[in-house]
């Protein structure tokens, strides 16, 4: 029961989805109501009485709508990442960022099970399928794709890279990861990972055989399309790359043709020392995640200068910081969503995450157990920061750690009406030298629709963000200067326009 537009009608449509599905089969989902299941009353006995608590097993939050508290389960179905695309389209959004792992959690007890138990990052679907469905839906909308360089070769990796960039259009990036999980190593057949320097060495001959297939391959004009002679390609213009290398040999040439941006564009979000001097040799991007302002502008420094080092102008590269955004429409508006989620945390979930990100394994500390008694650097390290972006001194436990990590990750969180967030993003972006932010979601789409809702107007109204989406691919929206990687990439080396 309820007023004109109090969502009566929604709220059927989205029970009869639920409980039916095409051929009238009941699914697997469960409706619970007040604590009680439901499943066999019908859509009237489900609305008489007021909300629909829990969802396909999930718990809904007070603050979203029906069908945003329905697409929390949608992780699988394509529509769920339509919607996704879509608003991030609508708020002109530079792209949709898809983190990747290819191994469970499993630092946290020596197991995967408190990972498949909490849903820590596990499922994780390939994100190289999700962006087609995502691409089919937007026109502009960039898309930063993760993919390791430990386990699959080369050569036909950059076939898929070419591919994915044919069908958006140009709108690809590659997010380069060298692995981090020993369990992704071991199901791959290997013992543990490569030792963290080598593991670059191994990239980065992994990157210059990609940049041969895509760059150094095909030239510019060797597809002709002559219809008269049956003549498709010239072969005269197709190169083999004939690399030999220390962990590879590939001798012939690429098998798709040029796509817009041939090699599309290169993120990374290596903070090591070693990381850091890869950036300034490929990265166009970098992700960045520092809890506190003052950690993200030493960072930032210290990445520009990897690109003076490597020959590169310093702003040669777009530096992404990690942020999380809780808004509303009034700031009260804003700390109520923000309370309501933080009931929701899991700590054991957010344990598990922490001990794949630091390598240790939290499962032997109680929760309730004092940082200060827990005899690890690492952790001491990682909880001083935390206290310094939390703004206060009280002793933190294992437990208040967890929940830190559940909202944001090691990431800042701005809770504010949509003024209050913009004021805080440009300050962040005037005090670190940042070029923009890598938004992560506590709810989705709901994350993305409040900020488009609440932030982006009044960013738009500081004069800091833009208007309207820039015509062609993503290297041109970045940069504007093009659609292929710059003369001075350690990329473009290896182009046949160079030789």
């Amino acid at each position: 029961l309820g007023a004109n537009g109090a969502g009566k009608t929604t709220t059927l449509k989205a029970i009869s989805n639920l409980l039916r599905a095409e051929r009238g089969e009941v699914t697997k989902g469960s409706i619970v109501f007040n604590g009680q299941r439901v499943d066999n009353l019908s859509p009237h006995q489900l609305v008489r009485d007021g909300c629909i608590q829990v969802m396909e097993g999930r718990h809904c939050f007070a603050h979203l709508t029906i069908e945003e508290n329905l697409l929390t389960g949608a992780y699988t179905r394509r529509d769920g990442k339509a919607a996704v695309a879509q608003t991030l389209e609508k708020g002109l959004f530079d792209g949709l960022f898809i983190a990747d792992v290819l191994g469970p959690y499993s630092v946290y007890g020596g197991t995967s099970e408190a990972a498949i138990r909490t849903g820590a990052q596990t499922p994780v679907n390939d994100p190289f399928l999700l962006v087609s469905a995502m691409a089919a839906v937007t026109e502009h909308l960039g898309f930063g794709v993760t993919a390791g360089t430990a386990y699959e070769h080369p050569y036909p990796f950059a076939r898929r890279l070419a591919t994915l960039d044919h069908l958006t259009g140009g709108r690809v990036g590659w997010n380069v990861v060298t692995g981090y999980l020993p369990s992704a190593a071991q199901n791959m057949g290997q013992d543990d990972q490569m030792e963290h320097d080598e593991r670059y060495e191994h990239a980065d001959e992994y990157l210059d055989v990609v940049y041969k297939l895509l760059e150094g391959s095909w030239e510019d004009d060797a597809v002709v399309y002559d219809k008269e002679s049956g003549v498709f390609a010239d072969p005269a213009k197709v190169h083999d790359i004939a690399h030999e290398g220390r962990y590879f040999t590939v001798p012939g040439h690429a098998v798709t043709e040029p796509s817009v941006q041939r090699t599309p564009v290169i993120y990374q979000a290596g903070a090591s020392t070693r990381g850091r001097a890869f950036a300034g040799k490929h990265a166009e991007a970098v992700f960045i995640n520092s809890p506190t302002k003052e950690l993200a502008a030493a960072t930032v420094k210290k990445i520009r200068q990897a690109l003076v080092d490597a020959g590169r102008d310093p702003y040669d590269v777009k530096i992404f910081a990690m942020q999380t955004i809780v808004t509303g429409a009034t700031d009260e508006d804003a700390r109520a969503k923000y309370d309501d989620l933080a009931q929701y945390v899991d700590p054991l979930g957010g344990l598990v995450l922490m001990s794949g990100w630091m390598g240790i394994d939290l499962s032997q500390y109680d929760l309730d157990e004092p940082i200060g008694d827990v005899k690890s650097n690492a952790i001491q390290s990682t909880v001083e920061t935390f206290q310094k972006a939390s703004g206060t001194d009280e002793e933190w436990t294992v437990r208040k750690l967890a929940e830190w990590v559940g909202i944001g990750g090691f990431g800042p969180v701005i809770v504010g009406g949509g003024e209050s967030a913009a004021r805080q993003l440009v300050e962040w972006a005037d005090e670190t030298d940042v070029d923009g932010f890598n938004l992560a979601y506590h709810i989705t789409p709901g994350t993305f629709e409040d900020i488009v809702e609440f932030v982006v107007p009044e960013l738009q109204k500081l004069g800091r963000y833009k208007t309207a989406y820039t015509d062609g691919t993503l290297r041109h929206k970045l940069f504007g200067r093009g659609d292929h990687l710059p003369q001075n990439h350690h990329g473009a080396s290896f182009a046949l326009r160079r030789r």
